[in-house]
């Protein structure tokens, strides 16, 4: 892949300097806690962002192309930097009927540029607030394609290190032979890839997400959303939904915005990580996670 100049010059980040075993010593002590907001769209209300926001470290926030409009997006990024929780754009397909649900057969060229909007589109919202986006992370039919779609994968990693190189990539965790198309082109472009676990979606046994079409899928029962996020963050294993044990190596926990109760859901898996010694924190140090000045902004 040839070198990409970045859009938008930014400071350096400690994470970028540290080494492998101090992350992953960082990474013993505490999870992030990420959940998807900004899902609304004008007089349509999904999830309650602003609660949410009070108890989750990251925010994967919409871009407009599966959800999420101008003003919404912009609040939701100023409630995020007033908790002090981290930024993400969670970039989609165009597709706004079916919230980001369906795959699309779209051009890599076009994916990536539909990235590198959707990207540009909230860091320039963010920062007008305060603060910036620190991290990708696809969505719904992109976020599962781009685990085997070596060209779709290819593309948004193109758009991410066009944009700035400094941003991390979230995606689904996987290791050794089930290692996921997003982390390896993330990190053949020398681009921090964050390993991400769910509690509350069911796992097959090859360490996937049970398709949404199938009954099961998604975990409503607080007990059993916070019994899996616990044994992710603690054992690094997760029961699958045909009962076999599977190892997760999770640096993030996901929590989905738009599912019942969820802002009451999350308040829970919070003191349950906390109240066991796992600690709720962004997988970026406290300099990366930041939010920080407009000044900063590119062209200035």
């Amino acid at each position: 892949m040839a070198k990409i100049s970045p859009l938008r010059s930014r400071i350096a980040r400690p994470w970028r300097t540290g080494t492998v075993s101090t992350m992953a010593a960082d990474a013993q002590r505490s999870i992030d806690l990420n959940a998807d907001v900004g899902e609304g769209f004008g007089r349509w209300e999904l999830g309650d962002d602003e609660a949410l926001l009070t108890q989750v470290s990251s925010a994967n926030i919409a871009c407009g192309f599966h959800a999420g409009d101008p003003r919404r997006l912009l609040e939701v990024c100023r409630i995020a930097v007033a908790n002090g929780v981290a930024i993400g754009a969670q970039v989609s397909y165009r597709d706004l009927a079916g919230f980001g649900r369906r795959f699309i057969d779209v051009e890599p060229a076009d994916l990536t540029a539909d990235v590198l909007y959707q990207i540009g589109a909230l860091d320039g919202l963010a920062r007008s607030v305060g603060g910036s986006v620190s991290y990708v992370k696809p969505h719904g039919a992109l976020y599962n394609t781009v685990v085997h779609h070596e060209d779709q994968a290819a593309a948004v990693i193109v758009a991410v290190a066009a944009y700035d190189r400094e941003l991390a990539v979230l995606g689904l965790s996987g290791s050794g032979p089930s290692r996921t198309e997003l982390a390896v082109q993330a990190e053949r472009a020398g681009l921090r890839f964050v390993r991400e676990a769910f509690a509350d979606r069911a796992y097959t046994a090859e360490g996937t997400l049970v398709s949404r079409r199938l009954p099961g899928a998604v975990l409503t029962d607080p007990a059993a959303v916070a019994a899996q996020a616990l044994s992710i963050a603690t054992t690094g294993t997760v029961r699958s939904i045909d009962g076999t044990a599977v190892e997760i190596d999770a640096e993030s926990l996901c929590l989905h915005g738009d599912s019942p109760g969820a802002a009451d859901l999350a308040v829970h898996l919070r003191a349950i990580l906390t109240g066991t010694g796992m600690p709720v924190a962004s997988f970026l140090p406290p300099a990366a996670a930041t939010n920080r000045s407009a000044a900063d902004s590119p062209g200035r």
